[in-house]
């Protein structure tokens, strides 16, 4: 450990020093992210977490450390993406508006927030030794994260990486500022962040992506024709229901191999003392239990005694929580695409299926699978940064912890200061016609909540056979995907694509899945005519380099509209 560039920066690992990160990921990164994140579940309906935006920050106040200084920067990054993710979920608070729900007081939304997030932290925590140490996948926006800190930590790397990472954040920048101001760019929904995405992850997974959207517009009319359908529908609002469930499909195949492979040596290992694990990655797993098990009888609680929902639904939502953020996480992992509003939907419907009528309960039920998947999939992406820095898993997780707690109460803040801020924004839209929904606030994500809670007074079995159908199709292409090996590009990306990256393309709608393949498409011809360079880390390409960087460059765009925009209409 070598002491720190400047005097009066605290002794790195003293307590002064984490009240330094600790500060400057909860009360200054974490909250603009989470401004960011609020405006854009607000505008568009999805938001950018925040890793790589807090993790290029972060590394300027960590960077007095040296090469050492990742790891706080990792800490800071950790912090303020868990307060930019509980941020986002204000769209929960709208939800209720729209449906005319009253709200229960501030404290008690907080409180349960709070617990859900904490149980989220945990499940997260759970499935990482599968996801990130096992599976070993990409997680495009963890990558992104670690390739940054390394490059702005070392001198060497540094050097050799500067150019094209700040090159991808300055055209990622200019990208995001234009576009809301330049027609054409608009109209052909580019956006820097998914093609920067495109380039971590690379042709293979971003061509399948594409297959799937491809496939969605193209089945959009016997979907219309079989009642899934209404004319005009984006195909998005069937597909994405098939899309989660071959992801589900999928991840049996997968899952069902770690087990079977892991069996055979099982009682060997059993019988022999365990390898000691490296320090960073050492987790106490009894305690872990320990913790998803108190939080998520905290959850129920606060559940049923503060906010009077039925214990049977809060319980089914709990249960479901360790099925879809093993589920999200992979795609994740895959294509940096957390389809937390699906897995709030699904649970609605699964919860129908059980005999649940009330769009209050529903609401409040399904926010417990959209916090805690949000949440633990932050968790894995922070540790798969962590995994490929050698960061300490422990600290990363009180890290988390603590943006939670800060994240939970701007949740509720940012949400009625946004709704004062923008009367429009408590404007049912899923009763308003296509000329009256506003331009600037689509709220896609509040859209989706309403809707399938307003369906529960009109039954539609047709969404429980779009996801079985999804299962079998994603169950089928696994399978066979594990008997081909090795398979060529064509087969691997197109004739027979990852369910995981094809996916994508049906939740997005199809231009995003198009720049995602675009992206991965240029970094590939890009890498395939340039040398390799060998002095770098083999998970750290310019292509890479320069993907992180627009996703960043994209995320302070994103940041800059955010705080314009509200402080614009507060003055």
């Amino acid at each position: 450990m070598t002491p720190p560039r400047w005097r009066w920066l605290p002794a790195e690992g003293s307590w002064r020093y984490h009240l330094l990160l600790a500060a400057a990921g909860m009360l200054v990164l974490g909250p603009l992210a989470g401004v960011t994140a609020a405006y854009m579940n607000f505008s568009l309906g999805f938001f950018v977490g925040g890793q790589v935006l807090a993790g290029l920050l972060g590394s300027a106040v960590t960077a007095g450390y040296g090469r050492d200084g990742r790891h706080g920067a990792n800490y800071i990054q950790t912090a303020a993406a868990s307060v930019a993710s509980m941020s986002g979920m204000g769209v929960l608070v709208q939800a209720m508006v729209w449906m005319g729900l009253p709200q229960p007081p501030a404290w008690q939304l907080v409180a349960y927030f709070v617990c859900i997030g904490m149980f989220g932290v945990g499940v997260g925590m759970l499935y990482t030794p599968v996801l990130v140490d096992k599976l070993q996948l990409t997680f495009p926006s963890g990558l992104a994260v670690a390739n940054i800190l390394r490059a702005l930590t070392d001198p060497a790397l540094l050097r050799r990486s500067i150019g094209k990472l700040g090159g991808g954040a300055a055209a990622g920048l200019l990208a995001g500022l234009a576009g809301g101001r330049i027609g054409w760019l608009g109209a052909i929904e580019f956006s820097a962040s998914t093609f920067g995405a495109g380039m971590v992850v690379g042709a293979r997974i971003g061509v399948a992506a594409v297959v799937g959207g491809l496939l969605g517009w193209a089945l959009t009319p016997m979907f219309v024709a079989i009642g899934w359908l209404e004319p005009g529908d984006p195909f998005r609002k069937i597909t994405f229901l098939i899309a989660l469930g071959m992801i589900m499909g999928a991840a049996a195949v997968d899952l069902a191999l770690i087990f079977w492979r892991a069996l055979p040596g099982a009682r060997a290992r059993a019988a022999q003392a365990p390898p000691p694990a490296d320090d960073w990655r050492r987790v106490h797993r009894g305690r872990l239990v320990a913790w998803v098990i108190a939080w998520a009888a905290a959850t129920v609680a606060t559940g049923h005694l503060l906010l009077a929902q039925p214990l049977a639904f809060l319980l089914v939502a709990v249960a479901l929580v360790f099925l879809f953020a093993l589920v999200n996480g992979i795609s994740v992992g895959i294509s940096d695409s957390n389809p937390i509003s699906s897995a709030f939907v699904v649970s609605v419907v699964v919860m129908a299926l059980m005999g649940l009528a009330d769009p209050g309960v529903g609401l409040m039920a399904g926010a417990i699978l959209l916090v805690s998947t949000s949440v633990a999939c932050d968790m894995q992406q922070d540790r798969s940064t962590g995994w490929r820095l050698g960061t300490p898993r422990v600290l990363q997780f009180r890290y988390q912890v603590l943006g939670i707690l800060v994240g939970a109460v701007l949740a509720v803040v940012f949400a009625r200061v946004f709704m004062a801020a923008y009367p429009v924004l408590v404007q049912d839209q899923t009763v308003m016609k296509a000329g009256q929904q506003p331009a600037e606030w689509s709220s896609a994500m509040t859209y989706k909540f309403v809707g399938v809670l307003r369906s529960l007074t009109d039954d539609k079995p047709y969404q429980r056979v779009a996801i079985l159908v999804g299962v079998a199709i994603g169950f089928v292409i696994e399978v066979v995907r594990k008997r081909l090996r090795p398979r060529g590009f064509v087969v691997d990306a197109i004739l027979l694509p990852s369910p995981y990256a094809m996916s994508f393309g049906g939740f997005v709608n199809l231009p995003t899945a198009l720049w995602l393949g675009a992206g991965g498409v240029a970094a590939s011809v890009i890498e395939a005519r340039t040398k390799k360079d060998t002095e770098l880390p083999h998970d750290m390409s310019g292509t890479s380099l320069f993907g992180g960087g627009l996703i960043a460059g994209d995320a302070i765009a994103a940041l800059a509209i955010g705080i314009t925009g509200l402080l614009s209409a507060v003055l």
